[in-house]
């Protein structure tokens, strides 16, 4: 027997509509609330449980996390190759949950470019670099012809300084330079987001800072927005903004500003760290501060004028010297 919604039910109905068409409405990238569930051999995986993003036009951010804190999932979701089980998620206008397989794949045509960490999976090895950066124009079905696919390509080669590798096959590059004409590739059709998997996982450190300065000229030259998905914290020191995942949600967030030093007049990149409050008023606290201060289970709060204190639970030690009198009577007893 089915009931009529109460006005009060149907009034809290619309106002959670209206929050959740109002949440992220001014960001590229909106996830809300996001869970995605993966069953094998009758277990249940729940690999993201509620996780919240906004990313906005032309940032340059990284996603960090421990291997399993569910950053690949986030990844292959915003990538269009896998969908939510539930949440909603939106690049760019489009519904990464309603999409049609058909719409999936215009979108990873056009909408959105992609940096794998294997250097040998982002380019066809009989193909030379131009031709590799004007397949996708070719795939999309680009206007202007062979000629106008060739300018692209030579201005994108140009732009990532891999200019000499024009006419070389992969093998014939380095590892640093693979990476910088498949970013060429993933940057060909102009998407509005760039997704890069661990684009320096396979490269030394110097290389890496080499791939990582195309990744900031993308994001400068051209104003696409980058997301950077690591599991080195290192990667932090390269872009403006890093948000840690963890357990599936997002936990912590780092920014950094630039401030100038008064009395010295240098400039100084400043960081500071912020922990996530999600939708439903949850965070999570830095594993590091709840272990120096022995903080588990439950924590106590107080509310200030300008801030929440969070300390450790007072009553832990009576409760636990009421156990031990306790047990101290049994045994006398």
């Amino acid at each position: 027997m089915t009931t009529t919604p109460t006005f009060h039910e149907l009034a809290d109905r619309a106002l959670a509509a209206r929050n959740a068409a109002a949440y992220g409405h001014d960001a590229l990238i909106t996830c809300d609330r996001v869970v995605r569930i993966f069953s094998a051999d009758g277990v249940e995986v729940q690999a993201l449980q509620g996780l919240d993003l906004l990313v906005r036009k032309g940032e340059l951010m990284a996603l960090v996390g421990a291997s399993g804190s569910g950053k690949s999932t986030l990844m292959n979701i915003l990538a269009g190759l896998d969908r939510p089980t539930a949440g909603a998620a939106r690049v760019a206008d489009h519904d990464l949950v309603t999409m049609s397989a058909k719409e999936r794949l215009a979108y990873r045509r056009t909408t959105v470019g992609f940096v794998w960490q294997q250097t040998s999976r982002n380019l066809l090895p009989y193909l030379t670099a131009a031709q590799n950066v004007a397949l996708p124009l070719q795939l999309a079905g680009t206007r202007g012809g062979r000629r106008a696919r060739a300018d692209r390509a030579k201005e994108l080669l140009d732009l990532l300084d891999v200019a000499e590798c024009r006419d070389r096959r992969p093998h014939q590059m380095s590892g640093g330079q693979q990476q910088r004409v498949a970013l060429a590739v993933a940057l060909a059709n102009d998407p509005a987001v760039l997704l890069a998997d661990e684009p320096t996982g396979e490269l030394d450190s110097h290389t890496a800072e080499q791939v990582f300065a195309a990744f900031r000229t993308a994001n400068e030259e051209l104003g696409t927005t980058i997301v950077i998905v690591t599991h080195d914290q290192s990667v932090a020191s390269e872009v403006r903004r890093t948000v840690a995942i963890r357990d599936g949600r997002t936990s912590t967030e780092v920014l950094r500003h630039s401030e100038v030093d008064s009395a010295t007049g240098q400039e100084n990149l400043v960081a500071r760290e912020y922990a996530m409050l999600d939708r439903a008023g949850r965070l999570q606290l830095p594993a590091e501060y709840t272990r120096a201060l022995g903080m588990r289970d439950r924590v106590a709060l107080e509310l200030e004028p300008d801030h929440i204190a969070v300390r450790p639970d007072d009553t832990r030690n009576d409760d636990a010297a009421r156990n031990d009198d306790a047990a101290r009577n049994d045994r006398e007893g």
